[in-house]
């Protein structure tokens, strides 16, 4: 997949990717080993600030999948920034998410697929994956979502 196609269909939904954030403590963003590229997790933001909040709780499962997508750009940006060029990743392989909610709260898949839609909508094919979706007690910062992904160059 060429990196002008990516770069259309980023266009083409209205996004721009925003300069790779540094990690929040003694870690790297990305790895490469072989070709598998492994992205450390990212939390949501908002107006450059963790996004807080805790779903099931004081958000709820449409805002917490906004969030999810607004991770996704975030990966994207960190994988441009650490490959040099999108043209250069296969597939996603693999999408972990984390959701920062209560107990009773079930739709974690729900706010995940913010980020999957999203991936599917700019990389096609290649942006089809696995993944798993986890309800946990917290994330760092109060994060509502964080999530990591794996790719294939």
């Amino acid at each position: 997949m060429s990196t002008n196609h990516i770069s259309d269909r980023l266009k083409n939904l209205g996004i721009e990717l925003p300069p790779p954030g540094p990690p929040a403590a003694a870690y790297v963003m990305a790895a490469t080993t072989g070709n598998t590229v492994f992205l450390s997790g990212h939390i949501a933001k908002k107006d450059g600030k963790p996004w807080v909040g805790k779903l099931g709780s004081n958000m709820d499962t449409e805002t917490g999948k906004a969030a999810a997508k607004s991770i996704a750009i975030d990966l994207i940006s960190t994988l441009q920034n650490h490959l040099g060029s999108l043209d250069k990743v296969k597939r996603i392989v693999k999408v972990m998410g984390l959701v920062n909610s209560t107990a009773e709260f079930t739709e974690q898949h729900l706010v995940i697929n913010g980020c999957s839609e999203l991936l599917f909508e700019v990389f096609g094919d290649a942006g089809k994956h696995a993944r798993s979706a986890f309800g946990v007690a917290q994330i760092p910062l109060g994060a509502c979502v964080e999530i990591e992904l794996i790719a294939e160059i």
